[in-house]
């Protein structure tokens, strides 16, 4: 008996290491995967549909599903995804339908890729093609591919953050953008600690919706990501403060500052460290108000899910940026 267990346990031990190293074999590095994207993104871009549009388009739709409980997470190389309407036509009885013959009988749009007179959606190829087919129909300029994006996701805001990723990714020729940095230079002598949620007085009864980092007046404010200056001026709450946009649909704000880096202007694409502007204690009240609080960095962190807008707790991500700095 004692001999059976133990031939069932080794036998049960081997085939554990077995699936676990199918399993390990599976998760690839994140260089290879993005790696692997890019080709996709090369493979079908065009003069007309430069290689950035599609990984933008790829990216948006990456981001929302990560954030969305209703939307499904498209397993595979790509994140676009179409609806059975779209895919396989609106009248269509069979929404799960392959057969490009009865699929543009109904007026679908799913198209075959991989050239193996299928167009199924849980093909990388024939997803990635049906999008560039789609994208291609209003032409090559800029203002051909926002109106190609309103009409696909009839929203402004997702318009908008699909140019912005393009952009991101236009200006550094890849999608290998994760690096972060911590929004202070860590030689300087700060503080912070998890204030999100606290009460908030001045201008009515509000909570808290970031992080404060306290430090001395003119210590560097830096980029925390690569992304657009989408906003700079003056804020009666925030004083002078800066909003950048990055690829992950994730709004930065950078409140309460003394003035900003000389040559700084909305529109102005920077990486993770980038200099913006200066600790101060500037807001609560009209233009150039300050010192009514003591100086100190307020960071927010908002995000867009394709329908709507909101603020989470950045505490977490600036523990983490500042252990990777100081290891570093």
């Amino acid at each position: 008996m004692r001999r059976l267990i133990t031939l069932i346990c080794s036998i049960s031990a081997f085939f554990l290491l077995v699936c676990s190293d199918d399993s390990a074999a599976e998760v690839l590095p994140r260089e290879q995967v993005l790696e692997k994207r890019m080709d996709y993104y090369i493979k079908y871009s065009s003069i007309s549909l430069p290689w950035y549009y599609l990984a933008a388009v790829d990216q948006y739709e990456r981001n929302i599903q990560q954030v969305r409980k209703d939307i499904p997470t498209r397993e595979g190389v790509v994140a676009i995804q179409f609806s059975d309407d779209y895919w396989t036509g609106l009248l269509n009885p069979q929404k799960d339908d392959t057969n490009l013959i009865s699929i543009h009988f109904f007026e679908g749009n799913g198209a075959d890729g991989n050239k193996d007179g299928f167009a199924d959606r849980k093909n990388d190829d024939d997803v990635i093609t049906t999008m560039s087919a789609y994208l291609s129909e209003f032409g090559s300029s800029e203002k051909d591919f926002k109106k190609a994006l309103k009409e696909y996701y009839q929203r402004d805001q997702a318009v908008d953050q699909i140019i912005i990723i393009a952009k991101i990714y236009k200006k550094f020729e890849t999608t290998n953008l994760d690096k972060h940095a911590f929004p202070l230079d860590i030689h300087h002598n700060f503080s912070y600690k998890s204030t999100w949620g606290d009460s908030r007085g001045w201008g009515g009864r509000r909570i808290h919706e970031g992080t404060d980092l306290f430090a001395s007046y003119g210590v560097p404010v830096k980029s925390t990501a690569y992304g657009i200056v989408e906003t700079m001026g003056w804020n009666d709450y925030g004083g002078w403060r800066i909003g950048i946009r990055d690829i992950h649909n994730t709004y930065h704000y950078y409140a309460h500052l003394s003035s900003y880096q000389k040559g700084i202007k909305e529109g102005d694409i920077l990486e993770p460290g980038a200099i913006i502007g200066y600790v101060g204690s500037s807001g609560y009240g009209k233009k150039g108000t300050a010192g009514k609080f003591p100086p100190h960095l307020h960071y927010g962190m908002y995000k867009f899910n394709g329908r709507i807008e909101w603020a989470y707790d950045p505490f977490p991500s600036l523990k983490r940026w500042e252990q990777e700095e100081r290891k570093s």
